[in-house]
């Protein structure tokens, strides 16, 4: 009798990791529904036998790894379904379901080397277009997948991890677990699973050890080989123990006495190990962003991966409460429950049966969200502000944590300072000077600062958007929405007729922009990743450039710069009272070449935005448009090169630079930006 479907076996011959034991333990689930060889597991010769009893095992070829994969396995599996769970499929073959983990190579290339992100950058794109279905370990990880290859959220099939798997683990067959206990102080441990991957953060317990020890705690780090750390990385931390790699008994052994596991990861797919720890009866600490609190629920400690003091907190609560500790042990062991290894082998089933199956959706708890502050930087337009600022409280579907409408005098809120949630913010002129007022005055716990143009109108959904984006990505510091219509390319849009355009809009195509240099009238940052960088007051006008000096500063440490098409609205941009010529001229040239100068721009970057910005001003200075003073932006734009020239590199001299009078509209007056 010839199989039904075939299934990669390429696992067999790989190292255990947490792609690889997520395969081998569905197909043993597969081996225990599935009838009597209606799989057959094609694997190269090099394959151990795991003594399968209903499926078969065909394990012969001349080639191994990736070639083998890629040749001889679609050969092998050729009129049949093919079901491959670790990432990588055969490129030629369309019939086949592919279990795509995680789009941490996309999300945090740093902790790949070059050789495998090139090859993964190149064939799980093709994958997505060509399989029959995408399958998935978490709605984070399908979230994150959707935004960086091109396949659909609602076409990706959830099938999550499970936890059996760890209760089978033997303490009493523990080898080297007892031994290395033994020759330490019996203290109480927190136990952190070693990796030299970047994302996996270790190092942020490694920072916080010489507090935890004043506490009288020891870390143990399990896993990661030898040298994972740098010699002089270690100094002064006593209470540090590295113990290399353990086997799942001496594993068990370990879990079964730590205070706790801390799980300080950027980014996971799902974080197998916080499942096996509950299962296991160990409580756990672990980062509150990606597809980490889907799978913690209510049953685990949650903290920034980028906040030590609320990890040292956690620790020491654990430590003090003997009633918390059980408590989570409880709640873990009920929530490792709702992951079962058997029910993801029959949603398998499933697929390989139709892989246009729906899946039943897994319905994880809801995950606390991170608390955002909304700032809106204004002068001279409080009944705009006015406007757009109560539009934005009564239609966004999260609420922010606080509003602050930062100004130069009280007045400019107009009655906006009535409004619970609102806090008025009064300091110096200039929008980097009132943005930066805001970041000095955010209230703590704040996690992400958005910022919009007081003629900025939102979707209903910015917010919810970008704060999904924030905890799903967790190396993502800067985020820009989608503006589906920009009046500072035109007349300007009215606020009425910019709420229309909001409200009858299609949520666009999903396009992830990456790299991609803030917007200024719609951008948030994370405010861990700000620390004590602020916007650069010298830049006095032309906000889109004070926006990307802003950002360029953040992105030198490594942070991520996107744009999201759902995070979207309508830019109105009111020109009444509007910049002259001559200065905004004056800083099309001049900023970019100060930036250059700072490092925030490119001499590649800097020439091209000079080059479209004079030939726009000089070609079309003879067919003015009436809303732009094209004649004073040339002049400007020699001027500046002028002063270059001379040696003087001021951008602030744009403020002071003398301008023919301006038409200016009754009601409204620009900010200088």
């Amino acid at each position: 009798m010839s199989a039904l479907f075939a299934i990669n076996g390429r696992f067999l011959t790989q190292t255990m990791t947490g792609v690889q034991r997520y395969a081998r333990n569905i197909v043993s689930a597969m081996d225990s529904c599935a009838g009597k060889h209606q799989a057959v597991v094609l694997a190269p010769a090099s394959a151990t036998d795991p003594g399968y009893v209903s499926l078969r095992l065909d394990a012969r070829g001349a080639l191994t790894g990736h070639v083998w994969e890629q040749v001889e396995l679609p050969a092998r599996a050729a009129g049949q379904r093919l079901l491959n769970l670790c990432n990588t499929a055969p490129a030629i073959k369309s019939d086949q379901i592919v279990c795509i983990h995680d789009a941490n190579i996309f999300a945090a290339p740093g902790s790949y080397s070059p050789m495998f992100r090139a090859l993964y950058h190149n064939l799980q794109p093709l994958l997505a277009r060509r399989s029959a279905r995408i399958a998935t370990v978490s709605q984070a990880a399908a979230r994150q997948i959707a935004r960086h290859l091109p396949v659909s959220l609602a076409n990706i099939a959830i099938l999550p991890n499970g936890h059996e798997h760890a209760l089978a683990w033997s303490p009493e067959r523990a080898t080297s677990a007892p031994e290395l206990l033994a020759l330490r102080k019996p203290r109480p441990f927190v136990l952190v699973l070693g990796s030299r991957a970047r994302h996996k953060n270790v190092s942020l317990l490694m920072n916080i050890a010489p507090e935890l020890d004043k506490l009288g705690v020891d870390i143990i780090v399990a896993g990661g080989g030898e040298g994972i750390f740098a010699a002089e990385f270690l100094q002064d931390r006593s209470n540090l123990y590295l113990y290399g790699r353990v086997s799942d008994d001496d594993l068990a052994y370990l879990l079964d006495r730590a205070l706790c596991l801390a799980f300080p990861s950027l980014t996971e797919g799902f974080g197998l190990p916080i499942l096996e720890a509950m299962a296991r009866g160990c409580p756990v600490i672990s980062s509150n962003c990606a597809s980490m609190p889907e799978v913690c629920g209510e049953a685990a400690l949650l903290a920034s991966p980028f906040d030590p003091l609320q990890w040292i907190g956690h620790v020491r609560a654990l430590l003090q409460s003997k009633d918390l500790r059980e408590d989570l042990v409880g709640r873990g062991v009920q929530n490792a429950r709702r992951f079962s290894w058997a029910q993801s082998a029959q949603g398998y089933m499933e697929l390989v049966r139709q892989p246009a199956a729906t899946m039943p959706v897994h319905a994880p708890p809801k995950d606390p969200l991170p608390r955002i502050a909304a700032v809106f930087a204004t002068r001279g337009r409080p009944d705009l502000v006015g406007a757009t600022v109560r539009h934005f409280l009564k239609t966004q579907t999260l609420r922010p944590d606080t509003i602050v409408i930062s100004c130069v005098d009280a007045v400019d809120a107009g009655d906006l300072a009535l409004l619970a949630g609102v806090t008025i913010l009064n300091g110096p002129p200039g929008l980097a000077a009132q943005r930066n007022t805001a970041l000095a005055n955010l209230k703590p716990g704040t996690e992400i600062v958005a910022f919009f143009d007081d003629d900025f109108v939102a979707d209903a959904n910015w917010l919810a958007e970008a704060a999904r984006v924030f905890r799903d990505e967790s190396q993502v510091v800067g985020f820009t929405g989608h503006v589906v219509a920009d009046g500072i390319k035109g007349p300007g849009i009215a606020f009425d007729e910019a709420v229309r355009l909001v409200a009858c809009a299609e949520v666009p195509k999903a396009e992830w922009t990456e790299a991609y240099s803030p917007y200024g009238c719609n951008m948030a940052f994370r405010v861990a990743a700000v620390g004590e960088v602020r916007f650069d007051e010298r830049l006095v006008l032309y906000g889109w450039l004070e926006d990307r000096d802003f950002a360029a500063a953040l992105a030198r440490h490594g942070g991520r710069l996107i744009r999201w098409s759902h995070a979207f609205g309508v830019h109105m941009g009111i020109k009444s009272g509007r910049v002259s010529g001559e200065r905004l001229g004056y800083s099309q040239v001049i900023n970019p070449v100060y930036m250059m100068c700072k490092g925030t721009m490119s001499p590649i970057a800097v020439a091209d935005h000079i080059f479209r910005n004079a030939a726009s001003n000089f070609v079309r200075a003879f067919w003015s448009e009436p809303f732009i003073d094209r004649r004073g932006r040339a002049k400007g734009n020699l001027l500046a090169l002028f002063d270059i020239l001379r040696g003087r590199l001021n951008p602030e001299r744009a403020a002071t630079i003398a301008s023919r009078p301006t038409t200016k509209k009754p009601g409204w007056r620009q900010q200088n930006q």
